[in-house]
């Protein structure tokens, strides 16, 4: 088998069952180097798992319209919880998270200050500007480790907030989305494919899959992978951040192959209408059971509460995600439901 076929059948398939009573073992991962060039498949679309919308279902789309709040739910904006404070010292045993924001995480991990899908701006392409500020000021940053980017969607990726770092800063994201990185002149790129993994700093870097798709512009569905990470440091503690996903199979095998999992970065937003949305976005009580499957100590929500990217009402994922937690009868004090700027740090 060779490399790439290895790459394009092998990656995404789930593994064997194992036999009664014994304990699966985790497969082996070979760590990549970092900043490695290498060649990809043209396109990605065989890891879907869920056909995208066809003709009448964006027919249906363009006929119902549902695409905002009605004035009800947006009645709640103010109401949003929005509470800035100093960032944690990042020592080389912290591990804490700040909330800048819908996808967008300040870790401190490992002694690394580790960016999650940045998106500082205040309006992204074909959607409203922001209805909460940026929880950190940029200029309040300490200099930023590492970024991570889960797909290539506006506002997962930025590219006015990455034009804001070093061109030399490391930035791990998904196959075949490097170009878009190198022709910005940034030098220190490193894609991975799911399953794999690479290690900056003593921090360990693992590109795990998830339920999305990826597009930029008309003509490049697919071209570049989507899927989440698990940052892990010295000691094995563990962060996973999903990025954007509907609720699936994967992150079964996901707790499976990375155990122990401390923290849970999850999104609970932009997931009405259901019919349209239900097999890329979870719904907060979609989160809840994925944070079951993932076998994780705590959970942190985002993906919500900053863009109004689809019908729901703004506050309602946040009491949605509540009334699960309680219904799985979880422990209070493992649901991270912070304020947009606020931040937690795990205790040794």
């Amino acid at each position: 088998m060779t490399e790439q076929t290895a790459r394009t059948t092998g990656a995404g398939t789930p593994p064997g069952a194992t036999a009664p009573g014994r304990r699966p073992e985790r497969p082996p991962v070979r760590l990549q180097p970092l900043g490695l060039v290498r060649d990809w498949p043209r396109t990605f679309a065989d890891r879907l798992t869920a056909p995208l919308p066809g003709l009448r279902a964006l027919a249906r789309f363009a006929r119902e319209g549902a695409v905002r709040p009605g004035p009800e739910g947006l009645r709640a904006i103010p109401l949003l919880p929005f509470e800035p404070g100093p960032l944690p010292d990042a020592t080389p045993t912290t591990v804490a998270v700040t909330w800048a924001g819908h996808a967008s995480w300040v870790v401190h991990i490992g002694g690394l200050t580790v960016l999650t899908d940045p998106v500082w701006s205040r309006r992204i392409v074909g959607t409203p500007a922001r209805i909460t500020p940026v929880g950190v000021r940029w200029e309040d940053l300490p200099p930023v480790d590492a970024v991570v980017i889960s797909h290539n969607h506006y506002d997962h990726l930025d590219a006015p907030t990455m034009k804001r770092l070093p061109r030399r800063t490391p930035v791990f994201c998904p196959a075949g989305l490097g170009p878009w990185f190198r022709r910005r002149r940034f030098t220190r790129v490193t894609e991975l494919d799911w399953w794999e993994a690479a290690e900056l700093g003593g921090v360990r870097f693992d590109f795990v899959p998830s339920h999305h798709w990826s597009r930029r512009g008309l003509t490049d569905t697919c071209r570049s992978l989507w899927g989440g990470w698990v940052l892990t440091d010295r000691t094995d503690r563990k962060v996973y951040f999903a990025g954007d996903t509907g609720y699936g199979h994967w992150f079964t095998e996901i707790g499976r192959r990375h155990p122990g999992i401390d923290l849970a970065l999850l999104p609970i937003g932009a997931y009405e209408p259901r019919w349209w949305l239900r097999d890329v976005h979870t719904d907060p009580e979609e989160a809840v059971r994925a944070f079951q499957d993932l076998g994780a100590r705590r959970m942190a929500p985002m993906h919500w509460a900053t863009f109004v990217l689809s019908a729901e009402p703004v506050l309602e994922p946040l009491t949605r995600v509540r009334a699960a937690w309680q219904a799985a009868n979880l422990p209070r004090a493992d649901l991270w439901d912070l304020p947009v700027g606020a931040s937690r740090t795990l205790e040794d």
